[in-house]
């Protein structure tokens, strides 16, 4: 039977002082020389210890200090994932001040709306273009780091400001804000949630408690996601605190070399990070015999991970893919992987299947900027895929009309100068989250979607599109698909194509032509997905039309987060004439082209 509430084991208590960065100095002081952050370069991984760390954050700390910040100022960060950005923002709370991550994908308009409500006095950045970018909407004062401007500011700080920072470390208390994330903005405009020293050390604590066997001392991780998400950044302050030793890529965008290099033993990415791994090994098996093997894999995978008790035969059949597949898909995650985290967006269960029975298992997890991260997430020894897991120790969920309510230290405090949209988002000490879920008899949580994204078409039928959207996107050409149909007479799809697979499809029934997305053949593949998605649902909230786009959409364009989410109101704008043209058709009785 369904619950309506549930609550985590007893928390692991959290001292008054014991803000985010005092276990690190603790860690630092126990095993200085002990490496914890390794970088490329020139082909190698220089590593970084933990002496040569803390020295970097208070001196980067007392410059800080030297340069007017004080307790409490908000300073800007805006950068690609890198070191550097883990160095500035361990010192900008080593000197009491405030983090305010900026993605470095964030258009000017959203960094000025950003930098002007933050009130940001100074603003970290990667190069010379973000500086820029900043300079164009900010009078704040800008350090770049690929002019060495870490290294500069390092040095402007001298004994006093050194002794300044001491006192500022040993005054920090868990109710001092150390960052305000502003929200990626899919529901509406970017919101600045304050986030306190106590929320970061309390959440890093549940955390590392409840993943203790994937978060292990002596692990390493490749951090490619944004650190500007609280999701990464949490689980880096987890690795600082548990000794696991962070690698930087030389490239956030393509990490797939620095795997195989650095050998990592735990990854934490978004659901399209694991569907690219997975595409990529498809692709790489090639059509044919090649093609054909890696189907009767990918087959056996799920059918050993869905078996609540695998039989002889499903265990035979996992055995001997076992060289021919699974171990060259570990070989390019590096061999050594034990364990994946997903979170940012629902995770495909079939995707889930298919790596648990490869040997990589992704443990999925749900939060949100305003729980500091994880609420809930799948652990080795509880894990039920197609859930988000049970919650954290210390944390409770309570659904309410549907809607996904949280409770616990991970919850933050409230919203920067917006008072009323943070009365209007708790209950209480329940933060309402704008999901909607349930909880199973175990107490599992299913996000089902977000209240503000349902659809209600013109005749009332309320539609999540979600599930909808994750069906069709299953499809091996399909890369992204959006579902519209607000106060429309029915439900339509716009859905755009993956290259790769499109030109390896094309060359496979010999199709020619500069609009391939235009060609029977490709649509009536994309027909097949939007069918197989409509047996999802009733036929009122089926998709009875689609529009193949003529590209991606991405995060450059403003149509996806930073984290890969779909950013509706915007791509609704940039494509509201295949939207309408969609709606122009008569015949509506059957899916088909739009």
């Amino acid at each position: 039977m369904a619950r309506t509430f549930v609550e985590g084991s007893e928390p692991a208590p959290l001292g008054a002082d014991e803000h985010v960065l005092a276990r690190l100095w603790s860690r630092a002081d126990d095993a200085p020389d002990r490496t914890i952050f390794s970088v490329p370069e020139q082909g190698l991984w220089r590593e970084v210890t933990w002496s040569e760390l803390t020295d970097s954050v208070r001196r980067t700390a007392a410059a800080l200090v030297a340069a007017g910040v004080a307790p409490g100022d908000r300073v800007g960060l805006m950068s690609p994932t890198r070191m550097e950005w883990a160095v500035s923002d361990l010192a900008i709370l080593a000197a009491g001040a405030v983090t305010v991550p900026l993605y470095d994908t964030s258009s000017t308009d959203q960094c000025r709306a950003i930098l002007a409500d933050s009130g940001a006095r100074l603003v970290f950045v990667a190069d010379e273009e973000l500086a820029q970018r900043v300079h164009d909407v900010s009078d704040a004062d800008v350090v770049v780091f690929d002019d060495g401007g870490l290294t500069e500011l390092g040095g402007r700080g001298g004994s006093a400001e050194q002794d300044e920072v001491g006192r500022r470390l040993e005054a920090l208390t868990v109710d001092d804000i150390a960052t305000i994330v502003y929200t990626s903005g899919t529901t509406g405009d970017p919101k600045g949630c304050v986030i306190t020293h106590g929320n970061l050390a309390w959440t890093v604590r549940q955390t590392r408690d409840h993943l203790g066997t994937v978060l292990a001392a002596g692990g390493s991780l490749v951090q490619f996601l944004p650190l500007a998400h609280i999701f990464a950044r949490l689980i880096q302050f987890v690795c600082l605190d548990r000794d696991v030793v962070v690698a930087f890529p030389s490239s956030p965008d393509d990490p797939r070399e620095d795997f195989r290099s650095f050998r990592p033993t735990f990854l934490l990415g978004v659901p399209r990070v694991f569907e690219k791994v997975y595409e990529a090994a498809r692709r790489q098996a090639g059509g044919g015999v090649g093609g054909a093997l890696f189907g009767a894999a990918a087959s056996a995978a799920r059918s050993w991970s869905t078996a609540e008790r695998p039989g002889p035969l499903v265990r035979l059949r996992r055995q001997l893919f076992e060289p021919l597949v699974y171990t060259k898909l570990r070989r390019a995650l590096g061999g050594r992987v034990r364990y994946c985290v997903s979170g940012g967006a629902p995770l495909a269960p079939d995707l889930a299947h298919f790596f648990r029975g490869a040997g990589v298992p992704i443990l999925e997890g749900y939060g949100l900027t305003e729980t500091t991260a994880p609420a809930t997430v799948n652990t080795p020894a509880a894990t039920r895929i197609g859930s988000v897991g049970r919650p954290l120790p210390g944390v409770s969920v309570r659904i309410d009309d549907d809607e996904i309510l949280v409770k616990g230290g991970n919850v933050f405090q409230r919203y920067f100068h917006d008072d009323a949209r943070t009365s209007d988002d708790f209950d209480g000490d329940w933060f309402r989250t704008g999901d909607l879920g349930e909880l199973d008899d175990e107490g599992y949580l299913y996000v089902k979607d977000r209240k503000k994204e349902l659809i209600v078409t013109a005749s009332g039928k309320i539609v999540a599109p979600a599930p909808l959207e994750e069906a069709v996107a299953e499809h091996r050409l399909v890369s992204q698909a959006m579902v519209v149909g607000d106060r429309q007479r029915f439900v339509a799809a716009l859905v755009t194509l993956d290259e790769d697979e499109l030109s390896g499809f094309a060359d496979r029934h010999g199709l020619r032509g500069d609009r391939l997305k235009d060609h029977e053949r490709v649509r009536a593949e994309v027909s097949q997905a939007v069918e197989y998605a409509n047996r999802l649902v009733s036929r009122a909230e089926s998709i009875r039309e689609f529009a193949i786009l003529d590209r991606e959409f991405t995060v450059e364009d403003g149509e996806l987060t930073p984290t890969l989410k779909l950013r509706r109101r915007d791509i609704a704008e940039r494509f509201a004439d295949e939207i309408d043209a969609l709606y122009r058709t008569e015949d509506v009785e059957r899916t088909s082209g739009g």
